[in-house]
């Protein structure tokens, strides 16, 4: 079958530097291609050019025959190519339907036919998302949803997905699976960009992977398995690093002290009388489904957002009651929130990674000079993008130019740099790689072996079987389970989330 979009020695150059280099390859009609790479190793970038949203600097992408040069995403719609991206570009103050429709709306539009014609999409394709909800009262998962419905609205002949399922639960998952098979049967192509290596030789057809800028190979997918796939990433077997433990294997860490007590905390419909406790020096992991109140219980802890003024339960910070109406009351005790939606919340994206690290120091109130020199800030800067080993061209570059999981281990590095004695790491490693997730995971035992509180919130269940010392389920706003590493497995977890 002839290529729907070949790529022809496409290079891009950002300030001298390469983030693609002399790429070839082609996709076809009928086909989900994953393309598969380290962060930095130019996925987003090359996913971008042929969306229209970057153009290369040199090289030509030939699409249904013709030679394109696309000047932005809505030309490269016009003929036929829709991006989902990995950080969500939908308009927070418009509903979910306004946001579907946006771009392709008639002269006059009635806003009951928008809505009732949104909910019998979203219903069709099994998302659970309410078409009248604004998009910012919505969670990182269900905007995912939306950004992918709008891309199936639009019925493009390509569609290309950057981590559309970092958010999703196991059977959201099983969902969009699902659809984008039966795109691909009415002929759609499907450019398919995961970190979930599983994923990727479950669904696609056929395999790309890159590494630091360059294609590396590309062939079917019963040619590879885990091990080759991660040997091209990286050039080496990361298998006995990654989700490889046994939980009966490693020796879980016993509590230390009380240091965080969450009583029958409550909070509108989200969190009803939520009960746990975190200890020093353990990891706790958090699993639930979307809506399950995960994310809104680590916020009010955090001091993001209020509970209940009334009957709104008590929070308990080493022996004394704490209630934060701002996260920098939060920060000063120690308590810190690493965000599962790093795009709207973790950074400022025009600012350079020193400014981003400094902010953080600055926001926990610990730089005590009036004035603060640019030396002093990129030496802070320099000595965290060693520590966690940050891919970037220096320490000025804009955090916006760099991979998601870089920019991940930017917000990682402005919160460590708190000096907090309790982290709550919400999805650590959405969008992350698979050696930046070794990293990752790597730093948060070390700081649990430093005697620090730690929790975790993850939506993937090898993450939290493989770090957590206790494991809480979460169900309809509250705490309903608790597991230790060696009563917890799988399918033991997702049953207490589901029933």
């Amino acid at each position: 079958m002839e290529p729907l979009m070949v790529l022809r020695d496409v290079t891009k150059i950002y300030h001298g530097v390469a983030a693609v280099e002399g790429i070839s390859f082609d996709v076809k009609p009928y086909e989900i291609h994953a393309l598969l790479g380290e962060n930095g190793a130019g996925k987003s970038t090359l996913s971008k050019m042929m969306a229209g949203v970057v153009r290369p600097t040199r090289g030509q992408i030939i699409f249904d025959g013709k030679e394109v040069a696309f000047s932005s995403p809505h030309e490269a719609l016009d003929a036929g190519i829709a991006m989902v991206f990995q950080e969500t570009s939908l308009v927070p103050s418009l509903t979910v339907a306004q946001n579907l429709f946006l771009g392709s709306e008639k002269a006059f539009n009635r806003l009951r036919g928008l809505y009732i014609a949104a909910q019998q999409f979203l219903q069709r394709l099994k998302f659970p998302v309410d078409p009248t909800m604004y998009v910012s009262q919505l969670g990182a998962a269900q905007k995912q949803m939306v950004e992918i419905a709008r891309a199936v609205l639009k019925k493009a002949r390509v569609m290309i997905f950057d981590e559309p399922t970092a958010t999703l639960t196991p059977e959201e998952k099983a969902h969009f699976f699902s659809l984008i098979r039966r795109l691909r049967s009415e002929g759609t192509c499907i450019v398919f960009i995961s970190h979930a290596l599983e994923e990727a030789l479950e669904v696609s057809d056929r395999i790309t992977i890159l590494r630091d800028g360059r294609h590396i190979v590309t062939d079917s997918s019963s040619a590879f398995d885990r091990d080759r796939i991660i040997r091209d990433m990286v050039g080496r077997t990361l298998t006995n690093e990654i989700y490889s433990r046994h939980a009966s294997a490693r020796k879980t860490r016993q509590s230390g002290a009380k240091v965080l007590s969450v009583e029958n905390v409550s909070m509108g419909r989200m969190v009803r009388n939520n009960s746990f406790s975190i200890y020093a020096g353990q990891i706790t992991g958090i699993f639930g489904l979307v809506g399950s109140g995960r994310t809104e219980t680590a916020k009010i802890i955090a001091g993001v957002l209020k509970r209940n003024l009334f009957h709104g339960g008590e929070i308990v910070l080493r022996g004394k009651p704490v209630r934060y109406h701002l996260p920098r009351a939060a920060m000063k005790d120690g308590i810190t929130y690493v965000t599962e939606d790093r795009k709207a919340e973790g950074f400022f994206d025009q600012k350079s990674i020193a400014e981003n690290i400094s902010l953080g120091q600055l926001a926990a109130g610990l730089e005590q000079s009036a004035i603060v020199r640019q030396t002093d800030i990129d030496r802070l800067a320099q000595s965290w993008i060693d520590k966690l080993n940050i891919k970037s061209i220096g320490t000025h570059a804009k955090v916006i130019e760099l991979s998601g999981g870089n920019q991940q281990k930017v917000v990682i590095a402005k919160t460590l740099v708190q000096i907090p004695k309790v982290i709550i790491f919400d999805e650590p490693t959405r969008g992350v790689d698979v050696g930046a997730i070794a990293e990752i995971h790597q730093l948060i035992e070390d700081l649990a072996d430093q005697g620090l509180a730690i929790v975790v919130i993850s939506s993937y269940l090898p993450e939290v079987l493989n770090l957590s010392d206790r494991i809480l389920v979460m169900r309809q706003g509250r705490t309903v389970e608790e597991f230790s590493p060696e009563e917890a497995t799988e399918e033991r977890l997702m049953y207490a989330a589901v029933h």
